[in-house]
C-alpha cells in the first residue's frame, strides 16, 4: 500500500465522525481533562495557515492525555455575533445570519480536514437562541445581585431589599456610588421609579450615564480595543467621546478577588502583569477641595447665593499634597460648564469639542503633545488655604478615579511638562532635590515646605497626610483600581438581545419562561433616524415577546458570549441550567487554554469575572476558569507591494494637468524605485551599470508621458506601497496580466519596468491577513502535502509562543519523513512488519524517543518533538528494523502529530480499526538505554595504549583486575607490578608504571 495521504485521510475523518470517536464521557472513571482553545469568530474570509496553530498545538495534548489514559473534554464552537457580519448586512441587506452560517460552513470544512480530535457534539454558537438563552439568563442573575463587601461576593437583590425595608441603608456596605443614606420608612415612602432608581446604584448590572467611544458612521459604541488613533479598526471612521445611558457591568467589585486570583493560576508572568496593570491597584486618599467662593453662581442657582462646589481627587501622593500648584479636570467633568468663567466659555467649549474626537487610549498615549485650557475658576487648597487654578486637560480621563487630579509637578512628570508649557509655578516640596530639568518621582526622600509634614520620610509623611485628611473631614484613606466598570450595551443588530422591557423607563427583566429574547426583523441594519439602535425599527409585532412601553433596544457587546462558552461546552443540550452543577464539579476548571495574546486583557478579565458571579452565587464550584493557559505567537505573512508613483490616485482624481484625459494607475518596479531614489537622492554614487538603468527608466517615463498625454510624470516624488494579492507573485515577479484582471482599478494600469521587462515587488513580513492580501490557506497546502504533513510542519516551526514567518521551503522535508517512515512498514505496497524480536539498538533508538516525547509534551514542547520522531525514523531505517515490536509503539508516539497516518498504520499491523486513539502511551524503560558493556580506554603513565570492552556492571575493582589479566596489559606493564592504578568506573583506565 503506497502513502496515499489524500484517501487515507478521508477514510479517517468519517470514521472520526461515523463513529464519534472523540466523544467525551460526563461521567467516567478516568481522570478528567479539559482542553480548550479560544473558539474563533467565523469571518467570511476562512481559517489561514496562522490560525490553526493554536489547535494543532491543543489538539496534540488532547491526544496525548487520551493516550496517558484521561477521559479528555476538547471542544469546539463558533464566537458568532460581530461587527464584519453585520456590516456586510448593512452594505448588501442579507441578514446577518446567512452570511454567519456560511461563514461557519467553510469554517467546519477546514477544521475537519485538518484533522481535530474535537467533540463536535458539544459544539455552540453564540448567536443561536438555544445558547443565548444562557447569556441572557445570566444577565438576570447579575442585574438581581448586588456585591456585599461584608461577606465579600454577590448576593441576591432581595437581601438588600430587605435590608432596607427593615433598617435603610445606614448600615449596608456595599460596591456602590451612592453616598445618600435613607431610612427604611424613607425607602418605604418612595415610588417605584424611586426604588429602582436606588437599587440601579447597587446591581451589579446596571443602567448609568456613561462617556463611551461612539463611531456616529458605523452607529454604534466601541470598545477601546476597537479603536485605532481615534478611528475604528473596521472602516477607520471617526469616533468620539459621548455621554450615553447604557447597561454595564460592576466588575470593579470584583477588581481585588481578580487580583488575588492571579496567584492560583499557571499563566505566564507577561499575561498576569497585563492583568494586574489594567486592573490597576493604588493605595491613597480621596480629597476634596472647595471651589473658591468667588465663582459667579450658576444660571441654575435659583436664591441667588453662591453654590458650595467641591471637587474631588484620588491620589496616591496624599504625602506631596503641600506641592500642588494646580488642579486639572477631565474636559467632560460635570462641574467644567458650572465653574467656567465667561471670559473663558468660549476656549473651553472649543477644547472640549477637541477632546471628545480623541479616544481614550489616544489621550493616554499622547504624552508628546501637551495642551489644556484654563477655566477662570480656582480651588482652595484644604490646608493653607491658597488659591489653585483649575484647568481641563484631555490627559484626564472621566471614567477613571474622579475625573480630576491635584497636579503636583514637583512630583510628577507629566504635571510638570503641563506646567513648564503652561508657565505655571512650580512649588518644591523635596528637600535637597533640583526639580529645574525633570520631576522627582521617587518615593524616597524628606518632605520640605509643607507645614505638619516637612521634616518626615516621604513614606511617614504618607500616612501622617492620611490621618490628618480623615480628622480634620476632608476626605479618607482609599484603595483605587484603574479597572473601570464594563459597558456591557452596543447599539448594533447582530448580537444577544436583552431580556429587558420598559414601563415608564423602569427596566423590567423578561420571565425566564419566555426567554431567549429572539432577535426581531427589521428593514435595515442601520441605526433609526433618531439615532436609536437597530432593533428600535423592529415593529411590535416582530418581536417573539413583548411587554411594556418597549423591549430595550441596545445588544449585549461580543464578550458576552465568550465569557461563560467553557461553562456551556459541558452540558451544551440542557435546557434547565447553562450547565448542571453535577457535570460542572466534574469537569471543574478548564486544564489548559490556548489561544492568542490578544485577549490577554478583555476577555480573560470577563470570563474571570464571570466565573467568579456564578460561584458567588453557587451556581459552580469553582472561581478561575482557566488553569493553565498558553498564549501561541504569531504566524506572520511574507507581503508583496507594487509601488505606486504619487500624485495619482485609485480614481485619477488627483491628476496634476487636468486638461489632458488620464485614467488608471502607474507602477514602478522595486528596483528601478530604488535607482531612481538613489539618482535623485546621491547621484554622485550611482554605478555606470545604474546610470545605464536611469537611463532606460527615464525613456520609459517619456513614453508615458506620451502615451498618457500628461505634461510630466513626477517620479521624485516617493512611490508608496500598495499590498498585492500574493498569487500574483510568483519569486517576486508580479504576474502583470493578472495583476490586471485582479482589480478593475488596475485594468488600465502602466508599468516602469526592470531591464529584462518584469515588474518586481517589495515585501515584508507581518501579520498574516486578508486586508494585506498575504494569506496562505490551510486549504491547498492540505490538498497537496495532506492533513499530517500541515500539522507537523506548524509545530516544526518553532516554539508554540513564538512568533514567526510563515515559510513553507521546509515542508517537503516534514512530507518527505512521512514517506520514509511509511517505507518502515511497506516495500512496493507489501507489509513488511515482522514479529521478529526486535534488536537491541532498535530498542534503545525506541524508548530513548518514547522519554524524549514524553518529556516535550509534558513540559508543552511541540516543535521538538516532530525532530525526535525524525532521528528515531531514521535510525530505524539505518537499523532496518521492521518489527512490529517497535513499531507499533512508534505509531502511538506518532499518533498526536499524524493521527491519519498513524490510524492507517495502526490497523495495518493487526489492531483493532480506530483504537488507536485510545491505545496507551508506550512505557519506558530505562534498562533499555543501559549498554552491556563499556569499552575503557586504557593508559599507561597518561598514554592510551589500547580498549577494553567489560561489563557495564563491573566495580572498580573488578575493571582492575580484569585489565591486569589482559596480555595487552602484561606487554606494557612489561612484568612489572604498576606503582598505581586509577578506575574511573564507565570512563577511563590510567596505570602509573
Amino acid at each position: 500500500m503506497e502513502y496515499n495521504f489524500n484517501d487515507i485521510e478521508r477514510k479517517w475523518r468519517k470514521y472520526w465522525a461515523d463513529h464519534k470517536t472523540f466523544a467525551a464521557e460526563d461521567n467516567s472513571a478516568k481522570p478528567k481533562y479539559y482542553v480548550l482553545d479560544m473558539f474563533p469568530y467565523p469571518s467570511g474570509a476562512g481559517l489561514h495557515v496562522g490560525h490553526p496553530l493554536g489547535y494543532i498545538a491543543s489538539d496534540i495534548y488532547a491526544r496525548y492525555k487520551r493516550l496517558r489514559g484521561y477521559n479528555v473534554l476538547h471542544p469546539m464552537g463558533y464566537d458568532s455575533f460581530g461587527l464584519p457580519a453585520e456590516q456586510y448586512a448593512i452594505q448588501t441587506g442579507q441578514h446577518p445570519a446567512i452570511t454567519t452560517e456560511q461563514n461557519i460552513a467553510r469554517y467546519r470544512d477546514q477544521l475537519d480536514k485538518i484533522g481535530f480530535s474535537f467533540d463536535w457534539d458539544r459544539e455552540v454558537r453564540t448567536s443561536s437562541p438555544e445558547y443565548y438563552k444562557w447569556t441572557q439568563w445570566i444577565f438576570k442573575q447579575i442585574f438581581n445581585s448586588w456585591y456585599n463587601v461584608k461577606t465579600d461576593k454577590a448576593e441576591s437583590i432581595d437581601s438588600l431589599i430587605a435590608e432596607f425595608e427593615k433598617n435603610g441603608n445606614a448600615d449596608v456596605n456595599a460596591v456602590s456610588e451612592f453616598a445618600d443614606t435613607f431610612t427604611a420608612e424613607a425607602w418605604k415612602n418612595y415610588s417605584e421609579k424611586e426604588q429602582s432608581d436606588v437599587l440601579m446604584e447597587y446591581r451589579l448590572a446596571y443602567l448609568a450615564d456613561s462617556w463611551v467611544n461612539w463611531c456616529p458612521a458605523l452607529g454604534t459604541v466601541l470598545a477601546n480595543d476597537e479603536v485605532i488613533n481615534g478611528l475604528s479598526e473596521r472602516g477607520g471612521h471617526p469616533v468620539e467621546q459621548k455621554l450615553m445611558r447604557q447597561w454595564s457591568m460592576r466588575i470593579k467589585a470584583y477588581a481585588e478577588r481578580l487580583l488575588t486570583g492571579l496567584d492560583t493560576v499557571d499563566w505566564t508572568d507577561a499575561i498576569k502583569d497585563m492583568q494586574r496593570n489594567w486592573i490597576g491597584k493604588s493605595v491613597g486618599a480621596s480629597v476634596s477641595f472647595q471651589v473658591d467662593g468667588s465663582i459667579p453662581p450658576s444660571e441654575g442657582d435659583k436664591g441667588g447665593g453662591r453654590m458650595n462646589r467641591s471637587i474631588e481627587v484620588f491620589t496616591t501622593r496624599p504625602d506631596t499634597i503641600f506641592g500642588v500648584s494646580f488642579m486639572v479636570l477631565a474636559p467632560e467633568h460635570p462641574l467644567v460648564d458650572e465653574i467656567t468663567t465667561a471670559e473663558y466659555k468660549d476656549a473651553v467649549d472649543a477644547y472640549k469639542t477637541a477632546a471628545s474626537l480623541k479616544s481614550e487610549r489616544d489621550r493616554q498615549a499622547d504624552v508628546k503633545n501637551i495642551t489644556g485650557q484654563f477655566t477662570g475658576a480656582y480651588a482652595i487648597h484644604p490646608f493653607s488655604g491658597d488659591k489653585i487654578p483649575v484647568w481641563i486637560g484631555d490627559y484626564v480621563l472621566a471614567s477613571y478615579g474622579t475625573g480630576a487630579v491635584m497636579a503636583v509637578p514637583c512630583g510628577d512628570q507629566r504635571d510638570w511638562d503641563f506646567a513648564t508649557h503652561f508657565n505655571i509655578p512650580i512649588k518644591n516640596i523635596f528637600e535637597n532635590v533640583d526639580i529645574s530639568e525633570a520631576a522627582y518621582a521617587e518615593k524616597e526622600g524628606t518632605i520640605a515646605n509643607s507645614d505638619f509634614l516637612s521634616g518626615l520620610p516621604i513614606k511617614k509623611a504618607m500616612a501622617v497626610a492620611i490621618a490628618k485628611i480623615e480628622e480634620q473631614g476632608l476626605g479618607k484613606g482609599k484603595t483605587n483600581y484603574r479597572l473601570r466598570d464594563a459597558i456591557f450595551s452596543r447599539q448594533r443588530y447582530w448580537g444577544e438581545p436583552f431580556p429587558v422591557y420598559y414601563k415608564n423607563e423602569i427596566p423590567y427583566l423578561v420571565d425566564d419562561a419566555n426567554l431567549p429574547i429572539e432577535l426581531p426583523e427589521v428593514d435595515k441594519y442601520l441605526p433609526t433616524e433618531d439615532g436609536e439602535p437597530p432593533l428600535a425599527r423592529a415593529e411590535k409585532n416582530a418581536w417573539k415577546y413583548s411587554e411594556g412601553d418597549r423591549m430595550e433596544y441596545n445588544t449585549m457587546p461580543g464578550w458576552a458570549g465568550s465569557s461563560f462558552y467553557f461553562l456551556r461546552y459541558m452540558d451544551p443540550k440542557n435546557d434547565h441550567q447553562f450547565v448542571s452543577k453535577e457535570k460542572a464539579d466534574y469537569w471543574n476548571q478548564v486544564d489548559l487554554y490556548i489561544g492568542g495574546s490578544e485577549h490577554a486583557t478583555g476577555h480573560l478579565l470577563y470570563s474571570r469575572f464571570w466565573c467568579k458571579f456564578l460561584y458567588d452565587l453557587g451556581f459552580i464550584g469553582f472561581d478561575e476558569p482557566f488553569k493553565k493557559m498558553i498564549n501561541q505567537g504569531m504566524i506572520l505573512g511574507r507581503s508583496s507591494f507594487i509601488y505606486r508613483v504619487a500624485g495619482y490616485s485609485y480614481y485619477g482624481t488627483t491628476n496634476p494637468n487636468p486638461q489632458y484625459p488620464f485614467t488608471g494607475e502607474i507602477l514602478i518596479s522595486k528596483t528601478s524605485k530604488q535607482i531612481l531614489d538613489k539618482y535623485f537622492s546621491t547621484p554622485e554614487l550611482l554605478s555606470t551599470e545604474e546610470k545605464m538603468s536611469v537611463d532606460k527608466i527615464l525613456e520609459q517615463k517619456d513614453k508615458l508621458t506620451e502615451k498618457l498625454q500628461l505634461m510630466d510624470i513626477d517620479l521624485k516624488s516617493h512611490a508608496f506601497p500598495i499590498h498585492v494579492d500574493i498569487s500574483l507573485v510568483d519569486n517576486d515577479k508580479l504576474d502583470i496580466e493578472a495583476f490586471k484582471n485582479w482589480r478593475a482599478d488596475f485594468a488600465d494600469a502602466e508599468f516602469i519596468l526592470e531591464d529584462d521587462g518584469t515588474y518586481i515587488c517589495g515585501s515584508e513580513v507581518e501579520k498574516m491577513s486578508k486586508s494585506k492580501f498575504n494569506v496562505q490557506t490551510p486549504d491547498e497546502l492540505v490538498e497537496k502535502f495532506g492533513a499530517d504533513t500541515l500539522r507537523m510542519y506548524e509545530m516544526f516551526l518553532g516554539p508554540l509562543e513564538q512568533t514567526k514567518p510563515w515559510d513553507t521551503k521546509g515542508i517537503n522535508g516534514v512530507h518527505n519523513f512521512l514517506r520514509k517512515l511509511w517505507r518502515l512498514f511497506y516495500n512496493e505496497g507489501q507489509l513488511i512488519v515482522s514479529n521478529e524480536p526486535a534488536s537491541k539498538e532498535s530498542l534503545k533508538t525506541l524508548h530513548k524517543t518514547i522519554k524524549k516525547v514524553e518529556d516535550d509534551l509534558e513540559r508543552f514542547s511541540f516543535n521538538t518533538n516532530v525532530s525526535n520522531l525524525m532521528i528515531c525514523v531514521n535510525e530505524l531505517t539505518e537499523q532496518k528494523c521492521h518489527s512490529k515490536e517497535v513499531l507499533e509503539k512508534v505509531v502511538i508516539l506518532l499518533a498526536p502529530y499524524a493521527p491519519h497516518a498513524a490510524e492507517e498504520l495502526w490497523e495495518a499491523v493487526g489492531n483493532e480499526k480506530g483504537t488507536v486513539s485510545t491505545a496507551s502511551f508506550p512505557a519506558f524503560d530505562p534498562a533499555m538505554l543501559v549498554e552491556a558493556n563499556t569499552v575503557y580506554p586504557v593508559s599507561f603513565n597518561g598514554k592510551m595504549r589500547f580498549n577494553a570492552e567489560l561489563p557495564t556492571t563491573f566495580s572498580a575493582k573488578e575493571v582492575e583486575d580484569a585489565v591486569l589479566a589482559m596480555p595487552e596489559a602484561q606487554k606494557w606493564l612489561e612484568g612489572k607490578a604498576p606503582k598505581k592504578v586509577i578506575v574511573v568506573p564507565g570512563k577511563i583506565v590510567n596505570m602509573v608504571v
